[in-house]
């Protein structure tokens, strides 16, 4: 699993059994199960029906929420929130609403970590031969973002050529 040693370092950051918010979860494989059978209580977040079914099919027991990322309203908090290869699929514009989302869900100290594009821009990928939506802001942008919504930025790696070259931020909510 390449996202391990990001995932060591998201969970050292956590308490022993802290509950996580994955969001944007995808089927849950292979990172909302990696954090489980690390001994966390995982909340996992999709807007897209079949997604979310692949999730509670991999992952039965485990809640789970259909819900656009845009308008995430749990009124709970968490100790950590992942947005693993998730955000990027939102515009620019919609990038910048979701660190109040982020501010809105962790607790004092957490842990956030998610992936990110490298520049300013938007591009067109392919999954599977299908087209697939990519957007980013540019670095400075995330920083600002961050901390103006209480985060200050433990790691950030362009382009990790240890992770699939993705670019991540780590950060965690001020106390």
């Amino acid at each position: 699993m390449t996202e391990g040693l990001w995932l060591d370092r998201f969970c050292a950051r956590l308490p022993t059994g802290a509950a996580v918010l994955d969001i944007g979860c995808g089927s849950g494989l292979p990172i909302a199960r990696e954090l489980i059978q690390r001994g966390l209580e995982v909340v996992g977040v999709d807007g897209t029906p079949t997604m979310l079914a692949l999730f509670r099919r991999n992952l039965p027991g485990v809640e789970a929420h259909l819900t656009d990322m845009r308008l995430l309203s749990l009124g709970r908090l968490f100790s950590g929130l992942l947005a693993w290869d998730s955000v990027f699929h939102l515009s620019p514009a919609d990038q910048r609403g979701m660190f109040a989302i982020f501010q809105a869900h962790i607790r004092p100290g957490g842990a956030l970590m998610f992936t990110s594009g490298n520049a300013l821009g938007e591009a067109i990928g392919e999954l599977d031969g299908d087209p697939l939506y990519h957007g980013s802001l540019d670095p400075d942008e995330y920083r600002d973002l961050l901390n103006a919504h209480g985060f200050a930025v433990v790691s950030h790696v362009v382009e990790d050529p240890s992770c699939g070259h993705r670019t991540i931020w780590l950060a965690r909510q001020n106390d």
